[in-house]
């Protein structure tokens, strides 16, 4: 009984640790997505190549995330932040492609920034508590 306990408790910091590392790097991916999108604006409009072709880069880490979640037995916030972020990232193909929903596309983007990086804070903050665990 005692050796289960230890490995579910490694196995829920190892992917506790994937499930932060994986939000962070979501967050420096929507940073850079970002930056790119303003270069092809106000730089070199080449760089739009670069914008929509990023993307598919980063598109799955929400879905990696939220299986990190599961697998480390993270609390359900993290598993809907996670399920949030991967609906945004359809949405915005949504709002690049109708032109009638393109404005949303930068509001939407900051939102999923922010929502990333709370994410990432509020996981962190809980993994090194080792508290909100489970569902």
């Amino acid at each position: 009984m005692m050796k289960e306990k230890v490995v579910s408790k490694g196995r829920e910091t190892f992917f506790g640790g994937a499930f932060v590392g994986l939000a962070w790097l979501l967050t420096v991916c929507i940073a850079v997505q970002t930056l790119l999108a303003g270069l092809a604006l106000f730089r070199d409009g080449s760089m739009w190549r670069s914008h929509v072709m990023f993307v598919h880069i980063f598109e799955i880490v929400p879905l990696l995330m939220l299986i990190a979640g599961f697998a480390g037995s993270m609390a359900a916030r993290y598993k809907w932040s996670s399920l949030a972020l991967l609906l945004l990232v359809f949405a915005q193909y949504f709002t690049a492609n109708v032109p009638a929903a393109g404005a949303l596309h930068p509001v939407m983007a900051i939102f999923m920034f922010w929502l990333s990086v709370e994410t990432a804070r509020a996981a962190r903050r809980s993994l090194r508590r080792g508290k909100e665990t489970g569902t």
